[in-house]
C-alpha cells in the first residue's frame, strides 16, 4: 500500500471541518486513502445498488445512524444526498463525514449549493514520483513514464496498455455521458488522441476544429469535459503588467502520462526512448509533479507558463504572492548554457519578484556549475 501525502492534510482538516470532500480522477486511490486515514469510519459506496436502495428509503435516517464517522464513496452518483448531509451536520455536533467523487463539475456544483462553509475540499491525483519510488525504488524513468502513476498499474503489475484500455473504455462509456450527452463518441475519442499528441503546446481550438470537422464551441466544450473528469488540464499563461507582449493561450497537459503513452500507441520503454514526443511527455510529468505537490498540501493550483511574442518561453512559473519561481524542463542528463537563457530573460523582466530559477533535468545535481540557477534532480534512475 502506497503512503499518500494527502493523508496528513485530510486528517488535519477533519479536525477543523465536519465534512471532508476528496475529489480526483477515477482509480487515483481515493477509496484506499479514506479507508487508511479513517479506519474507524463506516464505509458505503454509491456504486452499490443495495446501498443506494437503502439510502433512497430514508437518507437522513441512514446518515444519522452512521453520523459519528462515515465515508461515502462516489457521492456524485447520488448528489441529492448532500442536502441530507447538510441537515445532519447542522443538527448533530458529533457528525463526521468523508465524501469522495470523481466528477468535479457535478460534485462541486452540489457542494456549493449544499455544503458551502461546511466542508474542506481536497484533490487526490495519481501517485507522485516520491510516493511511487518509496515503494518501487528500482523503477526507471522511462518505465515510470510508460506506466504512469495510477496505483493499480504498479500494485497489480498489469501491463499498462491493458489497464489504460479498460480505463479509457469505461471513461468514454460512463463518465463522459454523466457530464453530457456526446452523440459521436468516435469523434470525441479522436479529439482526446489529438490532445494527447499536443501536450506541452498551446491549446489551439481552431486547429483541432479544422482537423476534426466540428465547431470551435464543440471543441471548447469537449475540453471542458476533459478537465471536469480529470483527464487533462490547461496551464494558463503568466502575465503581470507587460500586456501585449505575452501569449495568452493556455497550454494543454494530461493528469497522467501513462494514459498519454497509451493514446499515442507507445507500448514499451524502448519505443518511448526514441519517440519524438518523449520530451513533451517528460515535461508533462514534471508539471504534474508540481501540481500534485500543491494539491497534496491542500493548496490551490498556482502554476503558469511564460511566453512572449518574441518566443522567450519558460516552461513553468510558480506564483506565491508576489514571489515567482521559474523552471525550464529538459529531458537531458547534461546541462547546456542555452538552457538558462530564457530563465535569465525572465529574471530580467521580474528582478525583484523572482526568487528561484532552475533547470529540471535527469542529470546529477552536483554537476551543475551555472551560477544563475540550480537544477532539481528527479530522483529516478
Amino acid at each position: 500500500m502506497y503512503n499518500r501525502m494527502l493523508e496528513k492534510e485530510a486528517l488535519r482538516l477533519s479536525e477543523l471541518f465536519r465534512v471532508v470532500t476528496i475529489t480526483g480522477p477515477r482509480q487515483s486511490g481515493k477509496t484506499t486513502l479514506c479507508k487508511k486515514a479513517f479506519p474507524h469510519h463506516n464505509y458505503v459506496n454509491l456504486e452499490d445498488e443495495t446501498t443506494v436502495g437503502e439510502l433512497e428509503l430514508n437518507r437522513k435516517e441512514f446518515l444519522v445512524k452512521h453520523r459519528k464517522g462515515l465515508v461515502i464513496d462516489e457521492v456524485q452518483k447520488m448528489p441529492e444526498i448532500l442536502s441530507a448531509v447538510q441537515v445532519v451536520v447542522d443538527e448533530y455536533p458529533d457528525a463526521a463525514f468523508v465524501l469522495t467523487g470523481s466528477n468535479n463539475l457535478l460534485l462541486m456544483q452540489r457542494i456549493t449549493q449544499s455544503l458551502a462553509g461546511r466542508t474542506a475540499v481536497l484533490t487526490l491525483l495519481p501517485l507522485s514520483i516520491a510516493e511511487l519510488t518509496e515503494e518501487d525504488k528500482s523503477a526507471g524513468l522511462y518505465s515510470i513514464m510508460l506506466n504512469g502513476f495510477y496505483p493499480a498499474v504498479w500494485a497489480k503489475h498489469v501491463p499498462p496498455q491493458d489497464i489504460y484500455r479498460q480505463y479509457f473504455s469505461t471513461y468514454l462509456q460512463r463518465d463522459v455521458r454523466q457530464v453530457m450527452n456526446i452523440r459521436h463518441l468516435s469523434e470525441f475519442r479522436r479529439f482526446i488522441v489529438i490532445c494527447a499528441s499536443r501536450i506541452g503546446t498551446e491549446f489551439n481550438a481552431q486547429g483541432i476544429s479544422n482537423e476534426l470537422g466540428v465547431s470551435i464551441p464543440t471543441i471548447q466544450e469537449w475540453m471542458n469535459v476533459l478537465e471536469t473528469s480529470y483527464v487533462a488540464f490547461r496551464l494558463p499563461p503568466f502575465f503581470r503588467n507587460i500586456g501585449k507582449r505575452l501569449v495568452k493561450t493556455p497550454k494543454i497537459y494530461f493528469h497522467d502520462v501513462g494514459l498519454v503513452c497509451y493514446l499515442l500507441g507507445i507500448h514499451t520503454s524502448q519505443q518511448l526512448e526514441t519517440h519524438p514526443l518523449r520530451g513533451s511527455i517528460f515535461e508533462n510529468m514534471v508539471v504534474c509533479e508540481f501540481l500534485k505537490n500543491q494539491y497534496n498540501k491542500g493548496l490551490d493550483n498556482n502554476l503558469y507558463f511564460f511566453r512572449d511574442k518574441s518566443q522567450h518561453e519558460v516552461d513553468l512559473v510558480l506564483e506565491d504572492g508576489l514571489q515567482l519561481d521559474a523552471y525550464e524542463i529538459k529531458l537531458s542528463s547534461n546541462i547546456h548554457p542555452d538552457f538558462y537563457k530564457n530563465l535569465n530573460y525572465f529574471r530580467s523582466l521580474f528582478p525583484n519578484e523572482t526568487v528561484t530559477t532552475q533547470v529540471i533535468n535527469t542529470g546529477q545535481a552536483e554537476n551543475d556549475s551555472n551560477e544563475n540557477g540550480h537544477r532539481f534532480y528527479l530522483n529516478v534512475p
